[in-house]
């Protein structure tokens, strides 16, 4: 009798799990795309000359302008609040744009973040100001840039290149979102914790998919 136990758990279980991941994934609760023609990196160059993309990676895409100094407030905002909780997941990257000239700037940044956690996936990378604001502007967001082309919002990025957000809910009277503002810890907290939980899962949970698809072949 127990042997029969045995062999029907073991022949039950990868049924029961498979079942349970194409559910999982099929009904789970995605981050709703806002923008699927938003532009790339191609024209933009990294600290160390190493080519950037947002093919494959869950990006977190920010705009900190001529003047890292006025940014940095933003900059330790988000690596409290989201960059240190994630930067392990190796799918995830930090991408922050500033114009050619801000490399000394950029390099004390990254050295008084370093001192927190490591930042090799915080990745900067220099344009001039008609690349930069092509690629803000291909957002499709509401948002503007400053003069000094910055902005305090930062947009989550899949790996396909599409922007994710909020959509809007008449019910809750809740607008869009495009992106959150880095200004603003309570937003960071209350908003984008949870919708980068959110993105993180639904690859996870997909990854989790792809390998019970495999063990079942």
């Amino acid at each position: 009798m127990k042997k029969f136990l045995v062999l029907g758990i073991l022949f039950i279980l990868p049924i029961v799990m498979y079942l349970f991941f194409a559910s999982a994934v099929d009904n789970f609760s995605k981050l709703p795309v806002l923008n699927t023609s938003i532009g790339n990196l191609q024209n933009l160059e990294s600290l160390g000359k190493e080519k950037i993309s947002f093919t494959d990676k869950i990006t977190i895409l920010s705009f900190f302008g001529d003047s890292i100094d006025h940014k940095k407030g933003n900059a330790f905002n988000l690596h409290l609040k989201i960059y240190k909780k994630n930067h392990e997941f190796k799918d995830f990257q930090f991408v922050t744009v500033v114009p050619y000239g801000s490399e000394g700037e950029v390099k004390q940044l990254l050295y008084e973040l370093g001192k927190i956690t490591n930042v090799s996936g915080w990745k900067f990378l220099f344009g001039t100001p008609e690349n930069i604001t092509s690629l803000f502007n291909s957002l499709g967001s509401p948002y503007k840039l400053d003069g000094k082309l910055a902005s305090d919002y930062v947009f989550i990025i899949d790996k396909k290149g599409n922007l994710r957000g909020r959509d809007e809910d008449v019910e809750k009277k809740e607008g869009k979102v495009y992106g959150y503002d880095a200004s603003s810890v309570g937003d960071l907290a209350n908003v984008m914790v949870d919708d980068v939980k959110v993105i993180l899962a639904e690859y996870r949970l997909a990854l989790k998919k792809y390998k019970a698809d495999r063990k079942e072949k």
